[in-house]
């Protein structure tokens, strides 16, 4: 492999010589000629940019905000009792875990004990204890039949705002939970 590469090179680069000693040799049309031959072999190498044999159309993710009265009632309850439950957890300490009817695998391998207690210390120290949570809204991803939920979280410390966000799958488990940090709006 090693000895036909550098044999290539070593042709490649003879070539080349003998382009230069040829050019160097003749008249000026000629030298034109060779250039410009040169000079189209290497245009035509450059590599071209791949095309794909589909329509190039994007696809449009339809992300549409329903009333909470629009949702199914088994969904708002779904989404509604495992965030609070998760919540709840950072107040008593005790964590019962998901089951395989409520979320998905990723979700109950991701809720490890470990990892909520991490999450709860920083929250309790920053926001105190957990109140409750009053629901915003409900975006309905059509793409994907996804339906997210966003709470407002309550604690006993007013000075940070923090939203929870649950999303619900088309077979009625929670695909992800998560927390955020509301940033303050300037005056």
């Amino acid at each position: 492999m090693l000895k036909s590469k550098t044999l290539r090179l070593f042709t490649y680069y003879k070539t080349i010589f003998n382009v230069i000693q040829f050019i160097n040799t003749k008249h000026d049309v000629m030298k034109k000629i060779v250039l410009l031959a040169m000079v189209l072999v290497i245009a035509s190498c450059k590599s071209k940019k791949a095309t794909s044999d589909s329509d190039n159309k994007p696809i449009e993710e339809k992300i549409v905000i329903l009333k909470p009265t629009e949702v199914d009632n088994l969904k708002k309850d779904r989404a509604y009792d495992l965030g609070k439950r998760l919540l709840e957890t950072c107040s008593t300490s005790k964590f019962k875990a998901f089951s395989k009817s409520e979320a998905t695998d990723k979700v109950i391998a991701n809720a490890t004990v470990e990892k909520i207690a991490a999450t709860c210390k920083k929250i309790n120290q920053r926001n105190g204890k957990f109140i409750g949570i009053n629901l915003i809204d409900v975006k309905h991803d059509t793409f994907l039949n996804e339906y997210v939920f966003r709470y407002a979280i309550d604690y006993e410390k007013k000075l940070y705002k923090r939203e929870l966000f649950v999303t619900i799958n088309s077979e009625n488990k929670v695909s992800a939970i998560n927390t955020k940090e509301v940033k303050p709006v300037p005056f």
